[in-house]
C-alpha cells in the first residue's frame, strides 16, 4: 500500500505508538496515508479504538513475525 509518512514504534509500549501516530497524522493532509509499525500486542486494540475515536480511517492492519503494521488515512 502506498503511504506518505512512516512511524517506527517498534519496542514502544502503550500509549507511545498511538501518541507517535497522532503527532504524525497532525502534520499530514486530509486523505494522506500513514504507516505505523509496532511490536506491542495491545496496539491492535489501541489502533482500532484510536480510529473510531478520531475519525481517521484504519485501512488495514497485519501481523508478521510479532510486528504489527497499520495503515491509517488522515481524515
Amino acid at each position: 500500500m502506498e503511504f506518505q509518512k512512516d512511524v517506527d514504534a517498534r519496542g514502544m509500549k502503550c500509549p507511545l505508538p498511538i501518541l507517535k501516530a497522532k503527532k504524525a497524522l497532525n502534520d499530514m493532509q486530509t486523505g494522506e496515508v500513514l504507516r505505523v509499525i509496532a511490536t506491542d500486542p495491545g496496539s491492535v486494540r489501541d489502533f482500532n479504538a484510536f480510529a473510531r475515536q478520531t475519525g481517521n480511517e484504519l485501512l488495514s492492519h497485519a501481523e508478521l513475525d510479532a510486528e504489527f503494521t497499520f495503515f491509517l488515512r488522515r481524515k
